[in-house]
């Protein structure tokens, strides 16, 4: 696969026709490191790069992996870079490495493995609605196809040995992205937010650690990784976000109950925006966007369905537009260009154009 092959196809978090209401993806990414080999930020650019043509063909013959496409980071373009993590298929700390880092994904971006971000391996899996069950399953599959080829930096009493203290153990980051816009509009998502931090949750944006929440979708992961079993924090975590699910069906109903007049301006004042704006910056248009997914499964807003505007929450992000336009965009252009692109294909979806 060639990098604009993947640009022709859905992303794995917002595949069409997917039950992704409130429960938008689960991703299940494990942390390993190989034995004897220095971590990737104690490790010189030679180094990385011999641990990269080490691991490349041994993860491309592997079978949970078939068909997969790989690219070295110093392949490709910094908005390509950006790119792949508007696609979650790598993080932000990966997107700025160079020569020495590499991914290798499933053509279908459902399961992808980066080499030498913060850790030697990093093997995510992410898929729309509530399936951490199915995923951990595959992850724990792939896992032990990789060690039978490679040996892992472990120890007998700590588990695996990571990079960052808060992976040692199992290594495993089970989280759930979340469209919340009840709790937001019935100004309950911060006691909600605090009351999971207190169970040892984290609470983290739509783009992961260090980003602010837009478009009301939030990252619930674990935090402890040591002391557990893999099966529990994935079922801990499932439990847990089937009752946020409820929390945020209970605000829906009372919004319509009592602040329907608020709900349906909310809903509207979105499309209106969306509608007829020339700037719209990035964070905006998601928040927008929000509203008319929440007017969409209320069944507020009719004529526009929700994988259309799915679609428009990856492809008005920076680089997706940089890409589609063939340039490289200054804010305001993207902006200029974001609501264009916005208007034009929200007119389609409602037979205006």
């Amino acid at each position: 696969m060639i990098f604009a092959d993947l640009l022709q196809q859905p992303c794995a978090w917002l595949a069409p026709g997917a039950d992704t209401g409130i429960v938008v993806s689960s991703r299940i990414r494990l942390a390993r490191n190989l034995k004897g080999a220095a971590f990737p930020g104690w490790a010189g650019e030679e180094e990385c790069e011999r641990v990269w043509q080490h691991l490349r063909p041994v993860l491309l013959g592997l079978k949970t992996l078939t068909p997969a496409f790989a690219f070295g980071m110093a392949e490709l373009e910094e908005f390509e870079r950006m790119i792949l993590f508007e696609r979650h298929l790598i993080s932000g700390e990966m997107a700025q490495r160079g020569r020495g880092s590499g991914l290798v994904a499933t053509q279908d971006e459902t399961i992808s493995v980066m080499v030498n971000e913060e850790d030697h391996l990093r093997l995510q899996s992410l898929t729309p609605g509530l399936t951490l069950q199915a995923i951990w399953q595959r992850m724990n599959t792939l896992d032990d196809e990789i060690e039978a080829r490679v040996r892992y930096a472990f120890s007998p009493r700590l588990g695996y040995l990571t990079a960052c203290p808060t992976n040692v153990g199992t290594g495993l980051r089970a989280s759930v992205m979340l469209h919340l816009p009840g709790l937001a509009l019935m100004n309950e998502l911060n006691p909600v937010a605090k009351g999971l931090t207190k169970i040892g949750l984290a609470v983290r944006g739509l783009w992961g650690e260090g980003t602010e929440a837009a478009g009301n979708m939030f990252q619930i992961s674990n935090q402890i990784t040591l002391g557990d079993r893999e099966e529990n924090i994935v079922r801990t975590i499932e439990q847990i976000v089937l009752e946020l699910v409820n929390h945020e069906k209970n605000a829906r109903v009372r919004l319509l109950e009592k602040r329907e007049i608020v709900l349906r301006d909310h809903v509207g004042r979105a499309l209106g925006i969306l509608s007829h704006a020339h700037l719209l910056s990035s964070k905006e248009a998601l928040d927008l966007l929000s509203g008319l997914r929440l007017g969409i499964d209320l069944g507020i807003l009719r004529g526009v369905d929700r994988p259309a505007v799915d679609r428009l929450l990856l492809l008005s992000q920076p680089a997706h537009l940089q890409q589609r336009e063939g340039k490289l965009l200054k804010p305001r252009d993207r902006d200029r260009v974001r609501a264009d692109l916005i208007r034009t294909q929200l007119a389609e979806a409602r037979g205006q154009a």
